[in-house]
């Protein structure tokens, strides 16, 4: 396979089609690897210098710069790496980061009148036809493309996104370096840290050609902003179609600030509190409702806008989940806040972080032990971290492996906490992702989540009063959410065909023990009744009600005549 940057190159990653490309050209790989490990050696044997020397001093600000010019210099696949590890401050010290932040869109430009060609080239036509301006220079430069302002003809303001030249080859080249150093460390990591390494490498790589086909990228645009068309928080810029190409993207111009450009959202007034609020509920979003996300979710990628919504960019690397895998996922964290761990860890089984083999009788007191302090701890000290810090402890000692897929997830839910940290430096995920499986769980838009609600409430076949209390208060936590809806949707299932077990078990669970337990009706309606007003609550019946035929309604007496007599006798 010739390895080539015009349009009409394939742009399928194929692992073994480069390989063979560059077995029959070594001194490209020879070279290439020389110059990785003289830059990085120089770097390490630098620091090891600085500690030797001044062991008091803890910040190197030269270092810094010479990490992030070293990177910058090996180029669009290094780059990728550095981008994601400038969104953890939890991670990495101050002085690091604060260059590390650069290479999200503060790149060395490539040459303009070369940019102009590329777009002459691509779009077939002059400049001048397409643009009634253009920004003389591009307003940033990032690892794959850099990006003008303009103007069309027809008075739209856009952003022209133009690919580096020769990025095939140069992604190409590292990517193959890459597998194979990850096919050579993967036996001598400890365990089974290394396993599916090269499939992790294979998943990068798989996603650093999609990014680098703009066609994809805008195809990826339209269908994230079709999943949250129905969102007022979120904006998605459009794609003007004419004028994109597989190296040239032209979409909506979007006015914002830069979520980690903390100064200037303040200054606009903007409450960075509910920025992360939707931050992170559209992430959860993507993962748990869509199965569409995006996987590099960094700073430059990500805008506040004036009016307080957020818009995202750059949909070149996108993946998707599959129905089973979202609702193992929505299962895990049920099972979580059940503290259920045998069930739990058949939930890692089937995402693949156990193979279908494992015994995982040994690891389910392991997971209590983990997973049992964490859950056990107050929701304001649990994060996303905590949970990867365990996990990773666990990897030592029992055969858990990172699917390839998760990769990308498991990275691109720390980019975001760490774009949430930046933001305020005490916020939790799960303070605002507890709210949001909470109220997705309590109104049960599918049959699939009104199951693992029933999951929730019954433990041993008993009704979980307090566990029920306890959800009502987290979901109320999130300010958008309405009891009043969620009321209507449960009465509307209560007297469904689909109900029936569920309305069985309520009504059960009243006489439970042999007495009404009127104690936790009432503390449960005295948490509800502030948002359900009489005349609120004469709607949500009616509308209940209005599919409610005679029926059903001689369906479910027998089962409410015996309850109603026993009430009586009491």
């Amino acid at each position: 396979m010739g390895i080539n940057q015009s349009s009409s190159a394939r742009r399928n990653y194929d692992p073994e089609a480069i390989a063979k490309y560059y077995r029959y050209r070594p001194w490209l790989g020879i070279w290439r690897t020389i110059t990785v490990i003289w830059y990085f050696g120089g770097f390490i044997i630098g620091l090891l210098w600085d500690r030797w020397r001044h062991p008091e001093i803890e910040h190197t600000p030269q270092r810094a710069t010479q990490l992030r010019e070293i990177i910058t210099r090996l180029g669009p696949t290094y780059i990728k790496v550095g981008q994601a590890l400038s969104t953890r401050p939890d991670l990495i010290r101050k002085d690091f980061l604060e260059e590390l932040i650069k290479l999200q869109d503060r790149l060395p430009p490539f040459n303009n009148q070369q940019a102009l060609a590329i777009i002459k080239r691509e779009l077939e036509r002059d400049i001048d036809e397409l643009f009634s301006e253009i920004s003389p220079k591009p307003i940033a430069a990032a690892s794959l493309a850099q990006v003008y302002h303009a103007r069309l003809r027809s008075g739209e303001e856009v952003a022209v996104k133009v690919q580096r030249p020769n990025l095939l080859p140069i992604l190409s080249l590292d990517l193959y370096l890459m597998r194979w150093a990850a096919s050579w460390m993967a036996p001598w990591l400890p365990l089974n840290l290394g396993h599916d390494l090269t499939l992790i490498v294979d998943e990068f790589g798989i996603k650093l050609f999609e990014e680098i086909d703009y066609l994809n990228e805008g195809r990826n645009a339209e269908k994230f902003g079709a999943n949250f068309a129905e969102d007022p928080s979120v904006k998605i810029p459009s794609i003007y179609w004419r004028y994109t190409s597989t190296c040239v993207l032209t979409l909506e111009w979007i006015n914002g600030y830069k979520l980690n450009d903390t100064e200037s959202i303040k200054a606009a007034g903007l409450d960075t509190d509910s920025l992360i609020t939707v931050g992170v509920t559209s992430g959860l979003r993507q993962l748990l409702e869509f199965g569409f996300f995006h996987a590099d979710p960094h700073p430059g990628n990500l805008f506040a806008m004036p009016d307080g919504r957020m818009a995202y960019i750059d949909f070149g690397m996108m993946d998707q989940l599959d129905e089973l895998t979202k609702e193992t996922l929505v299962d895990s964290v049920v099972h979580l806040i059940n503290k259920d761990y045998v069930e739990l860890a058949a939930d890692f089984v089937k995402l693949g972080f156990l193979t279908p083999d494992t015994d995982i009788r040994p690891i389910i007191p392991a997971l209590e032990t983990v997973f049992g302090d964490i859950i056990g701890q107050k929701v304001g000290d649990f994060n996303f971290k905590t949970i990867t810090d365990k996990f990773s402890e666990l990897m030592y000692d029992y055969p858990f492996r990172v699917p390839a897929k998760f990769a990308l997830i498991i990275r691109s839910l720390v980019t975001e906490e760490g774009l949430a940290l930046s933001l305020n430096p005490d916020f939790k995920i799960v303070e605002v992702a507890y709210p949001y499986v909470a109220k997705r769980l309590l109104n049960g838009e599918s049959p699939a989540l009104r199951r693992r609600l029933i999951e929730v409430l019954f433990k041993d076949g008993k009704f979980q009063w307090q566990r029920l209390e306890n959800m009502i208060s987290i979901a109320r936590s999130d300010r958008q959410f309405d009891i009043f809806p969620t009321a209507q949707l449960g009465l509307q299932f209560l007297l469904s065909e689909e109900g029936a077990f569920f309305r069985r078990q309520l009504l059960l669970a009243l006489i439970e023990d042999d007495r009404l337990h009127t104690d936790e009706v009432r503390s449960l309606w005295k948490l509800i009744q502030p948002d359900l007003k009489p005349g609120r609550l004469f709607s949500a019946a009616l509308g209940a009600l209005t599919e409610f035929s005679t029926e059903r309604a001689a369906a479910i007496l027998p089962s409410v005549v015996p309850i109603t007599a026993f009430s009586e006798t009491k």
